[in-house]
C-alpha cells in the first residue's frame, strides 16, 4: 500500500469552517473549500483523508465548486488499468469565495429586514 503525506487541518481551519458553516455554507462544502485554500493540488483520496469526508461527500461538494467555476480538475492515468487519478485545486482566491458568500448573506439580510419591515407595517393597520 501506498503512503501520501497529507495536509492535517490545524485549530485555525476549524475556525474557517465553523465561520463558514454559520453563514449557511453547507458543512461538506466548507471543509472542502478550507482544506484546498492552503494546498497546490490535491488528489480526491487526499481530501477525503484529512476533511474526514467520504468519497461521495467529496464528489457532492465538488459539484458545488464546479457549478460556480471555482475549481481546476486535471486527471492523471495511472499506470496499468484503472481509472485515472484525478487532482483538484482551487481556481478562484480564497478572497472572492469569501466575497461571494458575503453578498449572499447581505442578499438575505436584506430580504429579512424586508419581510419584517412589511409585518410591522401589516400590523400597525
Amino acid at each position: 500500500m501506498k503512503e501520501i503525506p497529507v495536509k492535517a487541518m490545524d485549530e485555525k481551519d476549524l475556525e474557517f469552517i465553523d465561520a463558514l458553516e454559520r453563514i449557511n455554507v453547507p458543512r461538506n462544502v466548507a471543509r472542502l473549500i478550507t482544506y484546498l485554500k492552503d494546498v497546490r493540488e490535491a488528489q480526491s483520496r487526499e481530501i477525503e483523508l484529512a476533511t474526514g469526508l467520504r468519497q461521495p461527500e467529496v464528489s457532492i461538494a465538488m459539484r458545488t465548486l464546479r457549478e460556480h467555476g471555482w475549481i481546476n480538475e486535471r486527471e492523471v492515468k495511472g499506470p496499468g488499468k484503472g481509472r485515472p487519478m484525478r487532482f483538484y485545486a482551487l481556481r478562484t482566491p480564497i478572497e472572492e469565495i469569501v466575497k461571494h458568500y458575503e453578498e449572499e448573506a447581505r442578499t438575505e439580510s436584506a430580504r429579512s429586514m424586508g419581510a419584517i419591515q412589511r409585518l410591522r407595517e401589516l400590523s400597525a393597520t
